[in-house]
């Protein structure tokens, strides 16, 4: 009796454990497609899109991640084969700064026009 009870709860741990990296795995899964843009569909990601490239793109990060890649190494995989367009949050770096800077730019020059007609009265 108490060698079936054990026999009986390593199954269940075996089981509750399989599934909790299954689900680990297909969260990491989504996250990485959420900022993946699907270069087939306009305007949706990887995760919302049902197309044969989001569904390739989807199964290209399972395996990257089997491999034991981490998610910068994907981003970094997937922007040499396809562009930094891929990406929906480009990194800071020498090509992307005016897109970083210039919101920065316009909210300081709209500040200076608004204190200036403000004080001009």
């Amino acid at each position: 009796m108490r060698k079936t009870f054990q026999i009986i709860l390593l199954f269940l741990i075996t089981i509750f454990f399989s599934k909790t990296s299954l689900t680990d795995e297909k969260i990491y899964i989504d996250h990485i497609s959420k900022n993946l843009r699907c270069l087939i569909c306009q305007g949706q990601s990887v995760y919302d899109s049902q197309s044969d490239f989001a569904l390739s793109m989807k199964k290209l990060i399972r395996n990257k991640i089997k491999e034991g890649k981490r998610e910068d190494e994907i981003y970094d995989f997937l922007k040499e084969k396809y562009g930094e367009w891929i990406v929906y949050e480009p990194e800071v770096n020498k090509n992307t700064i005016f897109l970083w800077g210039l919101p920065l730019i316009l909210f300081i020059f709209g500040g200076l026009l608004i204190i200036r007609k403000v004080t001009i009265k």
